[in-house]
């Protein structure tokens, strides 16, 4: 049993960065190189990395460059100062081994996440991706510029970007992906990387997708994606389903961990497939539900890219990323 699960949630939460740094210095290593991987100019000098919505600020990139990632996305980042949700934003059920959270993009706000990716980058070679999203009190329909100025303000510190449109905990967020909205919403994005590529190196962008939808509505968004020229996806976010689990979490909030891995997986499958001679192109990050190292081997066999992790952070530990070298490297 892991010590910090005898805690309340959030007082857990609340103490893993000085936990984590702690950890580090203690066990601190160079990154354990197994199934090394480049494309579009960057290296991952191993397959699995750390989803976002653990280090939302950058704050603790140190960490995860000496415990084994091989890779980070951080945030997600909104352009201004944003608190959570009112209210409990946090639970996990041990039982269930899942994670339920309402937080809604708590941010320090682009201005000082930058100097933390930027300080950070100025010493590491560490592939970082950054997740952005907008700020709760934009509506929808001025969304775009949120997103433009985050592509703006990191572009010349990130190594990737991860568009979040399918964060459960914002409301009206998910309505960008559809269909009638989505080529409306890309459009600026890509618009504004054209402009900032007259002046520095092209900088990936993927999209983030939701596990609740359905196998039409994927392939769809899989089209107008590759209309718009990007360049991957993140598959997937947090769910709204509430099917087998043990503890009745409330029906708001996104869940992650164990009852994730099904629809995780199925996303994986419909994307690989649809995508098919283009999918070399793309990069592909599979993480919802990944719990052990067989886990992170079978979503590779199944044709992602990289792999991140959540949920096992907190019910395996940080020594996660060093037991799957391990085992990958024992083979």
């Amino acid at each position: 049993m892991k010590p910090w699960l005898w805690l309340p949630p959030q007082l857990a939460h609340d103490l893993s960065p000085l936990a984590l740094q702690l950890y580090s210095l203690i066990n601190r290593g160079p990154t354990p190189a197994w199934n090394s991987f480049a494309w579009n100019k960057i290296v991952f000098e191993n397959r699995l990395g750390l989803a976002g919505g653990v280090d939302k600020n950058g704050d603790l990139l140190n960490v995860w460059s000496h415990i084994g990632c091989g890779f980070v996305e951080i945030g997600t980042v909104t352009p201004d100062y944003q608190k959570p949700n009112p209210g409990k934003i946090m639970d996990r059920s041990t039982a269930d081994e899942a994670l339920w959270n309402k937080m809604g993009f708590p941010s320090l706000g682009a201005s000082e996440v930058f100097y933390n990716v930027k300080n950070f980058k100025q010493q590491s070679s560490l592939p970082v991706f950054v997740n952005i999203g907008k700020n709760r009190v934009t509506e929808n329909d001025k969304a775009h510029l949120d997103y433009v100025a985050l592509l703006q303000r990191f572009y010349s510190v990130a190594d990737a970007f991860v568009v979040n449109i399918s964060s459960p905990n914002t409301f009206g967020l998910r309505e960008l992906a559809q269909p009638a909205n989505l080529n409306k919403f890309l459009k600026p994005l890509l618009k504004a990387r054209t402009e900032l590529n007259e002046e520095q190196a092209e900088k990936p962008i993927l999209l983030k997708l939701s596990p609740d939808l359905e196998s039409d509505d994927i392939k769809r968004i899989i089209d107008t994606s590759l209309e718009n020229k990007l360049d991957g996806f993140v598959l997937t976010n947090t769910t709204l389903s509430r099917d087998g689990l043990k503890k009745p979490f409330p029906p708001e909030g996104g869940v992650s961990g164990k009852p994730l891995q099904a629809a995780s997986k199925k996303a994986l499958q419909i994307v690989s497939a649809h995508l098919n001679s283009e999918k070399s192109k793309k990069l592909i990050i599979s993480v919802g539900g990944v719990m052990t190292a067989d886990d992170v081997f079978e979503r590779i066999e199944m044709g992602a890219d990289l792999v991140e992790i959540y949920t096992a952070l907190i019910f395996k530990g940080p020594n996660f990323f060093r037991e799957v070298a391990g085992q990958f490297n024992g083979k």
